[in-house]
């Protein structure tokens, strides 16, 4: 299970990101990524085993947040949806499933964006 989760630390492609929702999901893919790092974790079955990894190599639990990517979306608002049971906070006041702090969206927005390209 976790051998097939990918760390992405550089630029891969949207084809890529399309390739591994059809394996999955269908249309979108669980990511796990880390804000202070910048870096994602992809392709696990749950948000949990990406996180799992990311813990045991790089991350701090604090700096972890839980999205889903639909690459078939990318260039809309809907590419990224913050929504993860895992999310819930209530520490660090995010009592919901979504990323509530506009400024945690908009460095996991950028970090998206840096390592997932169109081409």
């Amino acid at each position: 299970m976790y051998d097939d989760i990918i760390i992405i630390t550089k630029p891969i492609s949207l084809i890529m990101i399309k390739k591994i929702s059809k394996e999955w999901f269908g249309d979108f893919v669980k990511a796990v990524v880390d804000i202070q790092n910048s870096i994602m974790a992809i392709n696990g079955e749950l948000h949990a085993d990406e996180e799992s990894i990311l813990l045991q190599h790089w991350s701090e639990q604090k700096n972890l947040w839980w999205i889903n990517l639909y690459p078939n979306d990318f260039g809309t608002e809907n590419r990224i949806e913050f929504d993860s049971l895992i999310n819930i906070r209530p520490s660090m006041n995010n009592r919901s499933r979504s990323v509530e702090n506009k400024d945690i969206q908009k460095k996991i927005q950028d970090i998206v964006h840096l390592l997932i390209k169109r081409k």
